[in-house]
């Protein structure tokens, strides 16, 4: 059986990106890569009755998502709080200490932030999906999608504050 020219061209397509989303989920390569192949291993077997080509992306994430939940199912709901009571407690943080901030501390503060919130900031900041596409791909209300990510926001600025400091750079 020759391989399916339409699938390995999905697999060009968005592989890096659902790859990238899992390991923003779940904090561990080999976990994203296995949810990276199950979505398509549904896709293989389901693909066929997506109706709208166009939506195709989409269909991925909230593949890849739906399998990150279903391993995640029993895991305690997360916890009710107000986005004001946050913001008043963070600290104010210069742009020089951001823009020293390395990549591998960017991920490892993230993935101390629960993944109902970190799935939204991710697929909007990294994927660069709409709050209607996010609200899609994780089944929430889109009021929903925009609360977790000011409160996803708000986390990782507290998160980032209290890692180690940063080294001043050299000149």
């Amino acid at each position: 059986m020759s391989p399916d020219p339409e699938f390995e061209s999905l697999v060009k397509i968005y592989y890096r990106d659902l790859y990238r989303f899992g390991l923003s989920l779940t904090g561990s390569e080999a976990d994203a890569a296995d949810l990276t192949q199950q979505t398509y291993y549904i896709w293989a077997n389901k693909g066929h009755q997506l109706k709208d080509p166009e939506n195709v992306k989409g269909w991925l994430f909230t593949t890849l998502h739906r399998q990150f939940l279903n391993i995640r199912r029993r895991r305690k709901r997360f916890v009710h709080e107000s986005i004001d009571e946050d913001a008043q407690n963070l600290s104010h943080i210069s742009a020089d200490v951001v823009n020293r901030v390395d990549a591998q501390t960017v991920l490892e503060v993230l993935g101390q932030i629960d993944e109902d919130y970190r799935a939204p900031l991710m697929l909007y900041y990294i994927e660069d999906l709409s709050y209607k596409e996010i609200a899609e791909v994780l089944t929430v209300p889109l009021g929903t999608v925009q609360s977790r990510i000011a409160r996803a926001k708000i986390k990782l600025l507290q998160l980032l504050t209290k890692t180690k400091p940063v080294p001043p750079q050299s000149k």
